[in-house]
């Protein structure tokens, strides 16, 4: 005898608004290692990973559900997946402003390579900072915290319950303002090396005229930064670690966990 498979309305309606806000987060925020990817590779990471939650789908009355209602349900939970995407989005920027501020010091904003998130040109060390974020990403785990940080919101923020205040929007721009603090603390130590560099090049030209100092600037330069990078980049993972709890922690309280 075949077997059927029988799905009621509630649960239908439970799938959706988890789906909706599984895909707030994955298709309209660029995750790392996504932004090139196709949408509808995207659409079905949404699925898998709202049916990862199945435990923690909400229980919806299908007699009281009508249509206006749960396009309202849909933008409600679609809102808590953007906020939970920026706020990751956030975390990753940092290091894509902190090689913005030192492509063009360093020399190597004159060279541009493939960025394969957008598929346009971009400056090496905005492509090299943007793949090193999201192996780190990754590597750290922070993908299950943010799986994690899903589920919790399911168990504490209703289906269609969610309003994006007034508090909400302070705690996303104060974390903004620590974006461009982190960034700018990366790149800052490199920033005043290289400009020590450049006095010195300078004080040299000075005491003899006839030296090329300017064949020599670039190279000298980019090694420098490259050097101090390379030296450096065993904090990475501490720093990202650190702006990672801190945008969980602005999730948190933006959903009123």
């Amino acid at each position: 005898m075949p077997a059927s498979l029988t799905l009621s309305a509630g649960t239908l309606f439970a799938f959706l608004l988890v789906l909706a806000r599984m895909s707030g987060a994955l298709v309209f925020v660029p995750m790392p290692g996504l932004g090139s990817t196709p949408g509808p590779v995207r659409a079905v990471l949404s699925f898998v990973f709202t049916l990862a939650l199945v435990s923690r789908w909400p229980a919806v009355d299908a007699g009281t559900v009508t249509v206006g209602r749960l396009a309202v349900w849909a933008v409600a939970e679609a809102a808590i997946g953007v906020a939970i995407g920026v706020c990751l989005a956030i975390v990753l920027e940092a290091f894509s402003f902190a090689a913005q501020v030192l492509g063009l010091p360093a020399g190597y904003g004159y060279a541009s390579t493939v960025d394969p998130n957008t598929q346009a040109d971009a400056g090496i060390l905005l492509v090299l900072a943007q793949l090193i974020a999201g192996m780190l990403f990754f590597a750290l785990g922070l993908d299950r915290e943010v799986l994690r940080l899903f589920a919790s919101s399911l168990d504490r923020v209703p289906a269609g319950g969610y309003v994006f205040g007034v508090h909400s929007a302070d705690a996303m721009i104060r974390l903004s303002g620590n974006l461009l603090s982190v960034g700018t603390r990366l790149a800052l130590p490199v920033v005043a090396l290289l400009v020590m560099v450049d006095i010195a090049m300078a004080l040299m030209g000075r005491l003899n005229a006839q030296l090329q100092l300017l064949s020599l600037s670039f190279p000298a330069k980019m090694l420098t930064a490259l050097l101090v990078l390379s030296w450096s980049a065993a904090l990475y993972p501490r720093i990202l670690l650190s702006l990672a709890g801190e945008a969980m922690g602005v999730a948190r309280r933006i959903l009123g966990i």
